[in-house]
């Protein structure tokens, strides 16, 4: 179920980030125009571009932090692997 989620969380990331990388440019040039019209289209734009920001922002921490998770979660297992193969050679040892 993870690598799906990662697979489709990433493709989403890649998706979401085309039409905001187009809109920031956009806002900053209607931001420094001055011109009152486009300042009105100012405040529609930001309604869209704020979210997108943070679900970007949401998704890019949690799509820098796998690989962390998955080293931590990685070396659990070996250390859990070990202390069972640890204990079965103790009691192996004890019955001769």
């Amino acid at each position: 179920m993870t690598k799906f989620l990662n697979k489709w969380l990433r493709k989403f990331h890649r998706w979401l980030a085309v039409p905001t990388a187009i809109l920031i440019p956009i806002i900053i040039v209607i931001k420094f125009s001055g011109n009152p019209s486009w300042q009105v289209l100012l405040k529609q734009v930001d309604k869209f571009q704020s979210p997108m920001m943070l679900i970007l922002a949401i998704t890019g921490a949690y799509l820098y932090l796998l690989p962390y998770i998955a080293k931590w979660q990685r070396n659990g297992r070996k250390k859990k692997a070990l202390r069972t193969k640890q204990e079965l050679a103790r009691g192996h040892s004890e019955t001769r």
